[in-house]
């Protein structure tokens, strides 16, 4: 719903009633995975997907549907269909989605969620959902659960459930994680009585780029494309401005080192530092402060003449083989771009590439799923230490 989320937002806050269509399980080769969704107004505009393409028609059926009855529904998309071919998945995978209507009365803590979102603290919604294609059980119920709080009545003898399913979504909350749960009628954890949906919103991860040259414009650009907040740095003023770089949530004016020192217990394993400035005098301190924290991607810009140099002045200064393995460097793909825009490419799918484990080759010269498992890749060993003087 993250991308959805000003559409949402501006129906509900006129008090209308709009259909949501979110993706809740998939199997085989499913173009959009858990949590994507699409919107309908009352008048019956649509913003989001939830197959690319390949289902909308029926959903949008189904949505208009689901305004009239006011009565949420599951329904299962995918090739096994009789009609497949008109409105299930070609591509050979299997799409389970929940479609509610979306108002002030059944949904009354949306505003409170999507305020969380915009502020970039962690929230996350837990729907029961029917087990089925068919009506059943308590669809609709929901609760609201942070990592301090939560708030949401799952109805009747919900207590045991609400105790078994706030722990089981602040651990999901996280890892950032979306899919089902099951329970027994009371709660327990062992049984199938009871499916809920829980969808994780968590800070969207930090993009750091270092060097406000125009190579750095199309990086940020791309970066916020992604989902990613960019933070641009730069010590010369001159060049490190907010006007050069709409797309940056922030640009700061200082010695890269001295910020990443600054901010090194806030980078995670889902944040990428990309290091623009090719200069010794800059480069070299900054990445010797980046490998030592948990960022997942590290990558450093220039030619392999500079990055020869670059891992000799490293390795002076005490960085370790293990850590200098850990360095993107020169940083990308090799897609053969020029221009500071092929270039971002060049660098976004060397990020995507990275954190899904792809192989970087034409998906024509490769076999099987395209899509292969849908569980993101560490973006480093497990266990990996960091650099140590």
């Amino acid at each position: 719903m993250r991308d959805i989320r000003g559409t949402v937002s501006e129906l509900y806050a006129l008090g209308e009633t709009c259909a949501l269509a979110t993706v809740i399980d998939t199997y085989s080769s499913a173009p959009r995975g858990a949590g994507a969704a699409m919107v309908v107004s009352a008048s019956g505009e649509v913003t989001g997907s939830v197959s690319g393409g390949c289902v909308e028609g029926a959903v949008y059926e189904e949505a208009l549907e689901v305004m009239r009855t006011g009565k949420p529904v599951r329904r299962t998309y995918g090739v096994s269909d009789e009609d497949a071919f008109d409105v299930g998945l070609t591509c050979g995978g299997t799409l389970v989605l929940y479609i509610e209507p979306v108002n002030r009365q059944t949904f009354p803590q949306l505003d409170a969620v999507l305020s969380a979102v915009d502020d970039n603290r962690p929230v996350a919604v837990a729907t029961v959902v029917p087990s089925s294609d068919e009506e059943g059980g308590r669809p609709g119920r929901r609760r609201v659960v942070r990592p301090d709080r939560a708030e949401g009545d799952l109805g009747p003898g919900g207590e045991r459930l609400a105790d078994a399913l706030d722990d089981d979504v602040r651990g999901m909350l996280a890892q950032g994680s979306t899919g089902i749960l099951r329970y027994g009628v009371q709660g327990q954890r062992r049984g199938d009585a009871l499916e809920v949906f829980v969808q994780s919103f968590v800070p969207a991860p930090r993009m750091l780029v270092f060097g406000a040259i125009d190579f750095a414009a199309a990086v940020t650009d791309l970066g916020a494309f992604l989902g990613y907040r960019v933070t641009v740095c730069d010590a010369r003023p001159v060049f490190a401005t907010t006007r050069r770089f709409p797309s940056a949530e922030e640009v700061v004016v200082k010695w890269p080192h001295v910020f990443l020192d600054e901010i090194t217990d806030q980078i995670d394993e889902r944040t990428a530092i990309c290091v623009l400035t090719h200069d010794p005098k800059f480069d070299v301190p900054v990445l010797r402060s980046a490998l030592r924290t948990r960022a997942g991607y590290i990558g450093a810009m220039g030619s392999r003449r500079t990055h020869r140099d670059r891992w000799k002045r490293l390795r002076e200064v005490g960085v370790s083989e293990s850590s200098l393995a850990r360095l993107h460097s020169p940083i990308g793909l090799d897609l053969g771009g020029r221009t500071p825009e092929e270039t971002a490419v060049s660098i976004a799918a060397e990020l995507v590439q990275t954190r899904w484990g792809g192989s970087g080759r034409a998906l024509r010269e490769t076999t099987g799923r395209i899509h292969g498992d849908t569980s993101p890749q560490p973006l480093f060993p497990a266990g990996f230490g960091q650099e140590t003087e």
